[in-house]
């Protein structure tokens, strides 16, 4: 059987880890979307304040199984 998917392209932040950010991300996509299947991290950086982190961010992308309403 075929498939197809959508990709999507998130950020999520921590102010602990980039791990939690990309964890923040796909917890908060999992509302929304059903079967969630990759996530591939693209980008992480991080906010500085006065020399000290203070947020880690991670952008993902994120595919999910494409439904085609049938």
């Amino acid at each position: 059987m075929d498939s197809v998917y959508n990709v999507i392209e998130l950020i999520g932040t921590s102010d602990e880890s980039w791990e939690g950010a990309a964890a923040a991300a796909v917890a908060e996509a999992s509302k929304t979307l059903r079967d969630l299947r990759v996530a591939e991290v693209t980008e992480q950086d991080l906010l500085i304040e006065d020399g000290k982190i203070v947020l880690y961010r991670t952008k993902i992308r994120l595919s999910f199984k494409h439904e085609s309403g049938e």
